[in-house]
């Protein structure tokens, strides 16, 4: 079953109760989540949700949702989401109810993408969230994703996870990660981590994407598309 199909039907029923036959057809195919959780600061790269949603009208069919959905971890709400983003610069240290909600979105067949907008990989965002997953997951959990990973020819095609002008200006830790790293759930993907500071590649006015000689959330399509299609 298509992860898409998957989250309608268990992930909301268990977020509200109900049997998946009761389920109304959602109006939207698509919805840009964003987790606030109470530790560190969660509401980063504010910018880039429009753009990305933007991206994804302008080459995709999907019904998007064209305004971003702010919903606390600690709130079974999220498990409805068929894409969760979490970013920050500071502590990640979840309370037992966002832990809890956290794999069970997860296990459940949900995606998350987390980015540490410090592009550091010895930055408190990056050991901090790391700690959590290795406690909720086991410590060899996070595993780099190889260059043929179907994330990369999910729409667009890449030869890997595209630079961001943080890593190539040297900021973080002055390193261009090649590599991305995930959590995998029989087989799916659950966990999408990166130190590349995609959300602040991105986080510019939507109007401007003309400027650019690429359209940079093109990797963001592709990441959407296998969240739902996985």
């Amino acid at each position: 079953m298509e992860r898409r199909s998957f989250l309608r039907a268990a992930l909301a029923a268990a977020a509200i109760g109900a049997a998946p036959r009761a389920l109304a057809a959602p109006a939207y195919d698509f919805w840009f989540t964003r987790l606030r959780y109470d530790s560190g600061d969660w509401d980063v790269d504010q910018r880039m949700p429009s753009n990305l949603l933007t991206a994804l009208i302008d080459y995709t069919n999907m019904r998007v949702d064209p305004k971003e959905r702010v919903v606390p971890l600690a709130d079974p709400k999220m498990l409805a989401a068929p894409f969760c983003y979490m970013a920050g610069h500071k502590l990640v240290e979840f309370s037992p109810v966002e832990r809890r909600n956290f794999e069970r979105y997860v296990r459940n067949g949900g995606f998350v993408l987390v980015d540490d907008c410090n592009h550091d990989i010895d930055g408190l965002f990056a050991t901090s969230f790391e700690r959590q997953m290795a406690a909720i997951f086991g410590p060899r959990a996070l595993q780099k994703l190889p260059a043929r990973h179907p994330l990369y020819t999910s729409f667009f095609k890449f030869p890997g996870p595209p630079a961001t002008t943080f890593e190539l200006n040297g900021w973080g830790d002055d390193l261009v990660h090649d590599y991305l790293r995930g959590i995998s759930i029989n087989g799916r993907l659950g966990v999408l981590y990166s130190n590349k500071d995609y959300g602040c590649e991105w986080d510019y006015d939507w109007r401007n994407k003309r400027f650019l000689a690429e359209d940079n959330t093109r990797f963001g399509v592709n990441i959407v598309m296998y969240a739902l299609n996985a």
